[in-house]
């Protein structure tokens, strides 16, 4: 049997770095971990392929080639997967499909023949067997959970590393908490379960030896969710791991209760994490109880933040605009902490619905769904009816984005957020790209940008100031550019 995995396209959105991306010559930021994983799950004597529409094109050679595709997608890669099913289908494949988009829209892919739904360690076993017998369901589900200690190591060997700008890795799945716009615990449970150290170490051992260096990111949707487990069992491990090793700095999601726990920020800095990813959502208490993040209440969020930033964690921010308990106020109020927080990377996104989410099936009840959901955080579209008037919402988000990404005050909050910051002390090797990168950046904004007055202050204030952030902070100029060209397509 010979298999194409395919993984369609991300649109150009906040967290697809497409235009950062060219400054180091990088074609993704990461690999599809869900489909490299599935790889190591079938049968050793497939034949395999991976096409990643991200870092490379799909041909008509790769097609002719297979005898059956596995395609995995989530909701924001809705219009391409539609393509990619498209030319599997006129060439003649059987097409196996998985993974979050299918989990909720199924119906929606009357083309795809299999649906391998759930956690794959349970339903693709069955698929297996079913199409060894030659008698496959079109639909395999599981309302269990996997037991993520016998899930295999991705099969690394199925992409080229220098393509990719991060790499990926997987500790845990499942979240102790319950908000209502995420559908995390549907999909994965509210018990978080995680792998051994050994299983961690050995997929680490496997990266590095194929030459990776760069950032590798833990995908787990809140890797605190076990403290138990990440304090007494992989932290430590990590750290020995780490020990006469160069380069590898951690980035990973945590929720903000991390801040009341110095020991597991100090242990996390020690192992390489440098970056976390926090869904802090709004500074108003109502919205905050409202959607259920009842761990984000009643707290100083801005002090928890630049807690975290001088532990050694820079601090990336998720927030959402549009909760019925929002007025219009929430606007200025959301500029003011996000300024006065130093959280640089602050994705601030309209509420949508997502199916296996409390809140969609709430906006049903109340008739109050407007259809689907993009997936793409940063568009400035909403699949509700809110509360406040559609008109003034819209406008008030639009001028948020517009303020917080406006060269003048993004280079502001960099400036704030490296007087706080404190790096860990990792090792990073000379990547002859990122050195490059640093020459393409004095042209690009500092020659030619709009924001090369703001470019070079920070360069000079760095050098003066904070010498050993230099590369951080020219890296946070790039990502600004990012996001500008992100903001502007979509606002104007």
């Amino acid at each position: 049997m010979k298999v194409l995995l395919l993984y369609p396209e991300f649109p150009d959105t906040f967290w697809s770095f497409k235009h950062a991306l060219k400054f180091v010559r990088k074609q993704a930021s990461l690999p599809p971990l869900g489909l490299l994983t599935v790889a190591a799950m079938l049968p050793a004597d497939w034949e395999k392929r991976l096409v990643d529409l991200n870092a490379g094109k799909l041909t008509d050679k790769d097609l002719a080639w297979a005898d059956m595709a596995f395609v995995s997608a989530m909701v924001v890669q809705r219009d391409s997967t539609q393509e990619v099913i498209g030319r599997c289908k006129a060439a003649g494949l059987k097409i196996v499909a998985g993974g979050p988009l299918f989990a909720s829209e199924f119906e929606q892919f009357p083309e795809v023949d299999h649906f391998v739904l759930n956690e794959a360690e349970l339903t693709l076993p069955g698929f297996l067997r079913d199409l060894e017998m030659g008698c496959p369901q079109r639909i395999y589900t599981s309302p269990e959970f996997a037991d993520i200690q016998q899930t295999p190591a991705p099969l690394w060997e199925l992409v080229n590393p220098k393509r990719y700008a991060t790499m990926a890795i997987q500790y845990s799945r499942g979240c102790p908490f319950n908000c209502e716009f995420c559908n995390i615990t549907t999909l994965f449970g509210h018990k978080p379960r995680v792998k051994s150290a050994a299983q961690i170490i050995g997929e680490l051992d496997r990266i590095y030896r194929l030459g990776w260096r760069g950032n590798t990111f833990f995908v787990d949707d809140n890797l605190i969710g076990n403290k138990k487990a990440l304090k007494e069992e992989l932290l430590p491990a990590l750290i020995a791991w780490r020990k006469g090793k160069v380069g590898m700095p951690f980035n990973t999601e945590v929720s903000i209760n991390i801040a009341d726990d110095k020991e597991m920020m100090d242990l996390m800095t020690e192992a390489g994490f440098d970056t976390v990813f926090i869904g802090v959502e709004t500074p108003d208490e109502d919205s905050l109880a409202e959607c259920g993040k009842k761990h984000n209440k009643n707290r100083d969020l801005v002090e928890d933040v630049k807690r975290i930033q001088r532990s050694g964690l820079q601090v990336q921010g998720g927030f959402i605009i549009g909760f019925d308990s929002d007025t219009p106020t929430i606007f200025q109020r959301q500029i003011e902490f996000i300024q006065k927080s130093g959280i640089v990377t602050a994705m601030v996104g309209l509420l949508q619905a997502i199916p296996g989410t409390r809140l969609f099936e709430r906006m049903r009840g109340e008739g109050r769904l407007l259809g689907e959901a993009t997936g793409d955080n940063v568009d400035g579209t909403t699949n509700i009816v809110p509360k406040m008037n559609l008109e003034v919402l819209h406008k008030g988000y639009l001028a948020v984005v517009r303020y917080l990404y406006t060269p003048e005050n993004y280079y502001r909050r960099v400036k704030t957020f490296l007087r706080e910051y404190k790096p860990p002390k990792i090792t990073i090797p000379i990547d002859f790209q990122y050195v490059m990168a640093f020459f393409r950046s004095i042209l690009r904004l500092g020659i030619l940008g709009r924001e090369r007055l703001q470019y070079w202050k920070l360069v000079l204030w760095t050098i003066l100031n904070r010498p050993r952030l230099f590369p951080l902070a020219i890296t946070l100029s790039i990502y600004g550019y990012h996001f500008r060209q992100v903001c502007d397509r979509h606002i104007g």
